[in-house]
């Protein structure tokens, strides 16, 4: 299938769900420039679904990771590059958390309003509470462009990596630990 990277949001935004459309409002209202790549036939829920559409948004491709400890206490977006291995050993140490596993699906929706396969750092605006901290390994904040999901796997989004990391994060009121992942 062939896709299109289109700048701004959809001509059709009404018809898109809430979540999403609350991310196109969110970036507009901050004057942010981006650009969306729609694809829903094609879920990019995993790192294989997502090659095509990444070589289209020329972006650094993230692997979102919803964790939690293990008392299910504290919750943790780790954003980390596509083609590096987790091992929650590295992260565990560098956050001071005995142990990590991933959030059910319930506990994702409750504090992003996200579905598995759509984890992004979108779903943030959704966590008023701030119950979910950013953890961020320093090889995503390299790349000029950064890829993401308005809160939905049909679409992608190519932001500034600096717009993300700064008036963005700003805006959702969230700050962010950088962590260092060896992936070998």
């Amino acid at each position: 299938m062939k896709y299109i990277l289109e700048k701004g949001r959809p001509a059709d935004a009404d018809t898109r769900l809430d979540k999403e459309k609350r991310c196109y409002d969110l970036l507009d209202s901050l004057g942010l420039e981006y650009y969306r790549c729609d694809h829903p036939d094609a879920n990019a829920d995993t790192m294989e679904a997502c090659l095509e559409i990444d070589a289209i948004l020329e972006a650094t491709v993230c692997k979102n990771l919803f964790l939690c400890n293990r008392q299910h206490t504290e919750f943790y977006m780790l954003m980390m590059p596509g083609d590096k291995p987790f091992k929650t050993k590295e992260i565990s140490s560098q956050i001071n958390t005995a142990r990590l596993s991933f959030a059910s699906a319930e506990e994702m929706e409750e504090f992003l309003d996200i579905t598995p396969g759509s984890v992004s750092v979108m779903g943030l605006m959704n966590d008023k509470d701030n119950r979910v901290r950013l953890l961020v390994d320093k090889d995503v904040l390299e790349g000029e462009y950064l890829g993401c999901h308005p809160c939905i796997n049909t679409s992608s989004l190519k932001l500034r990596t600096t717009d993300v990391f700064g008036p963005l994060l700003k805006a959702m009121r969230h700050d962010m630990t950088v962590v260092t992942l060896i992936g070998e």
